[in-house]
């Protein structure tokens, strides 16, 4: 049984010489299959990108109440815009953030008569320009450069497990056809008994790209043995992670980890910008399977069995399109939206109505 007590440094680096890409793909292996996260160092999303958009996260809430609550999310069918803080649970327990939900540019497929999980996907709410100028170039270059870098992280991990660069490529669309979501968060620090940030969870896709924008501890991630690993900020690095549809369509062999976040502690917020990559909205993940070399598969049997946790799995990816499991995902964590913009799905979730505050988990 192979486990973990910290997260594993790679360096994108040792991808531009021949001699050392094996390096590279032996340790994104064993990240892969037994930790389930990961930092990434010399990536190729400018610096200058990121330092201008950390720059501009405090003025970001700092805004207007009343511009901030003009692009909240009850706005958007496409689930994009402002959450006030505390506006979801995780486990029954509030989530203690405020955010912005945002995505890579995209004009919406969805036409009168189409699935309803077409609609999912559609164009952010912006903040005024004028309140908080620059802001959307930056934040859309960024979107851009780390839409590009899942995409080349899909070709190294089918690479790294014996599937060629484009093994998973299947599960995307066209390009004009696929969307990708960002949250730029703020946790604050809170009084009293709780410390939740955001309780134990899985993400769902395939990818996430962490950029821990404060200098802030907070991400805690469970090891094998169900014990909380501390994964600080380290500057110049994302935190990437692996989503349960990934593990599930290579039959366990990536690993979804379990993780939270902790509120922080000390005088200031915590500020972090999740990038969530997504899959074909009418993938289903078991319209692909997926072929291993047996000694890859023999890496997933030796790792041994993941303890129990609070977190909860994505249990529709077998029988629906990804599309409408992140659809009902949305509608879970935000009913208030849903009952505007998804009248029947909303019954058909809480036929009894709902009352407080969403909870996917």
């Amino acid at each position: 049984m192979s486990d973990f007590s910290s997260i594993p440094l790679l360096d994108y680096a040792l991808l531009s010489a021949s001699g050392t890409r094996p390096q590279f793909l032996a340790q994104l292996r064993h990240a892969l299959v037994n930790v389930g996260f990961l930092y990434l160092a010399n990536h190729p999303v400018a610096q200058g990108d990121i330092d201008a958009l950390v720059g501009y996260i405090p003025r970001l809430f700092a805004l207007p109440p009343e511009s901030k609550e003009g692009i909240r999310m009850a706005n958007s069918e496409h689930f994009l815009g402002y959450s006030r803080f505390g506006a979801e649970l995780t486990k029954g327990a509030v989530d203690q953030r405020e955010q912005f939900d945002f995505a890579t540019r995209h004009t919406s497929r969805w036409r009168a008569g189409d699935p309803d999980h077409y609609r999912l996907w559609g164009p952010p709410q912006w903040p005024d320009e004028k309140l908080i100028p620059g802001f959307r170039e930056v934040m859309e270059r960024y979107l851009d450069q780390v839409e590009a870098l899942g995409y080349a992280f899909c070709g190294l991990i089918a690479e790294a497990f014996g599937l060629g660069p484009e093994g998973l490529s299947p599960f995307f669309d066209a390009p004009e056809l696929m969307q990708h979501r960002a949250k730029i968060v703020q946790y604050p620090v809170v009084e009293g008994k709780s410390d939740q940030g955001v309780g134990p969870h899985y993400d769902a896709g395939f990818l996430t790209f962490l950029l821990q924008a404060s200098a802030h501890r907070g991400l805690q991630v469970q090891n094998l043995a169900g014990e909380w690993i501390d994964a600080p900020p380290m500057p110049g690095t994302f935190v990437v992670n692996i989503g349960k549809a990934l593990e599930f369509v290579t039959g366990g062999l990536a690993r979804a980890t379990s993780h939270r976040v902790l509120s922080p502690k000390g005088a200031t917020p915590r500020y972090s910008v999740p990038f969530f990559q997504n899959i074909g909205l009418n993938t289903r993940l078991t319209d692909h399977i997926l072929h291993f070399p047996p000694e890859i598969l023999a890496l997933r049997d030796t790792r041994g069995a993941v303890a129990a946790t609070d977190s909860v799995n994505f249990s529709e990816f077998d029988r629906e399109p990804s599309g409408k499991v992140n659809l009902i995902g949305r509608v879970k964590s935000h009913p208030d939206v849903a009952q505007i913009h998804y009248p029947e799905l909303f019954k058909q979730i809480f036929p009894d109505g709902f009352s407080g505050k969403g909870s996917a988990y």
